[in-house]
């Protein structure tokens, strides 16, 4: 038996709100998507998967699939629907005899519920994963109660649904050739098409990401499995300062501020992302930014500073640890810095794997004194607290 799976994250997300869609928003430092994504390339029973995105979503996928070894995404249609269908057609060059489809925005899905859904593919053409309804039911047209529905045998619908996969294509190719069109999932769609299909007890943390609270409750609950295994705590202190040179913007947490000068330096010059790398590095005894990238280095020149702090992530990574929080404060007489935060952090949040509410960026003057109060320069200065099994 060859199972492949398909993702399917074409929707907008409008109501879960946010500058992205809520695929591409971050839980636990990394974007939905990826933690879906990771679940199913991870499952040994699952030899091929298929992501399905929406029209223009090129560049938000590949960067939320960074450190993933996944396959080119298609493009899905203007309706869930149609989107399933051509993931379903995109793997039938692997010839599969089973293929699996799960909402990307159901992150939690677990190793377990995988194998249950495609274990009993050896017992029923199609299976799909539920909850058995405990509440009472009202039928309440126009917000008024007109009836209690009876809510024996009714379940609400998981994914990820397992079908026999020719049954399924077969079924969806049917559907669009007589236009039937809303069918709202996998399972409809088979039921269109007369299969019979089993229902199986899913699981309460497989739940599908909808609003913004949704969004919020889902970090909070990554985050926190990700820190339960992770006893041993490090903090890691870094400083760097840099003199002013002819130009006409400074760069700092990767952003560029318009100003009367730009800052010094082999690379970039981003003093602060300089000391948030040397923090890091120091909190796991790696060392510090210069052991790793020598000034002495041509190829390094001009290079931005994002290189850097990836591979301190790299390292800290290696070693099964995480990011906790990070505190960086940027001493300068000018530019004015508190208008570009939101953007730092912004930048930073993906770098570190972390949620913004973790970074804390400060600035202050010199009150005149020293080069800095001269302005000379900037200093930037940082602790990053590393979290390590």
């Amino acid at each position: 038996m060859t199972v492949a799976a398909v993702i399917v994250a074409g929707g907008s997300g409008l109501r879960a709100g946010g500058e992205k869609p809520k695929q591409y928003q971050l839980i636990g430092g990394r974007p939905v998507i990826w933690w879906t994504l990771k679940a199913f390339l991870g499952h040994p029973g699952v030899a091929h998967v298929q992501p399905v995105i929406g029209e223009g979503h090129e560049e938000m996928f590949a960067e939320s699939v960074a450190g993933l070894d996944v396959p080119l995404p298609v493009i899905g249609g203007s309706t869930r629907q149609d989107s399933c269908r051509i993931g379903v057609e995109a793997v039938e060059r692997h010839d599969p005899t089973k293929v699996l489809i799960h909402d990307a925005a159901r992150p939690f899905v677990s190793q377990d519920l995988i194998s249950h859904v495609i274990a009993w593919l050896e017992r029923f053409p199609a299976v799909i994963p539920g909850m058995p309804v405990a509440e009472t039911l009202k039928y309440a047209p126009g917000g008024v109660v007109s009836r209690t529905v009876d809510r024996a045998g009714i379940w609400t619908a998981q994914t990820p649904q397992g079908f026999t996969y020719q049954a399924i294509l077969a079924a969806h190719r049917r559907a669009q050739a007589e236009a039937t069109a809303n069918l709202t999932d996998d399972a409809s769609v088979a039921e269109h098409a007369g299969i019979v299909i089993s229902m199986i007890p899913g699981r309460h943390e497989n739940r599908k990401l909808t609003t913004a609270e949704d969004i919020d409750i889902a970090n909070r609950d990554m985050t926190a499995r990700k820190l339960e295994n992770l006893p041993d705590i490090r903090v890691g202190q870094g400083i760097d300062i840099h003199p002013f040179d002819t130009g006409d913007a400074v760069t700092l947490c990767g952003v560029a501020i318009p100003f009367t000068h730009r800052l010094q330096g082999h690379s970039d010059a981003d003093v602060a992302m300089h000391a948030l790398t040397d923090a890091i590095l120091g909190a796991i005894g790696e060392g510090d930014i210069g052991t790793h990238f020598p000034p002495s280095d041509p190829q390094w020149k001009g290079a931005p500073s994002r290189i850097f702090l990836a591979r301190a992530m790299e390292l800290i990574e290696a070693k099964g640890g995480l990011i906790a929080n990070v505190d960086i404060t940027i001493l300068a007489e000018a530019p004015k810095i508190a208008p570009h935060v939101p953007a730092m952090r912004a930048i930073l949040a993906p770098l570190l794997r972390i949620d913004p509410s973790r970074i804390a960026i400060k600035a202050t003057t010199m009150e005149k004194l020293g080069a800095i109060g001269r302005r000379e320069g900037i200093m930037a200065s940082a602790t990053a607290t590393v979290r390590l099994p």
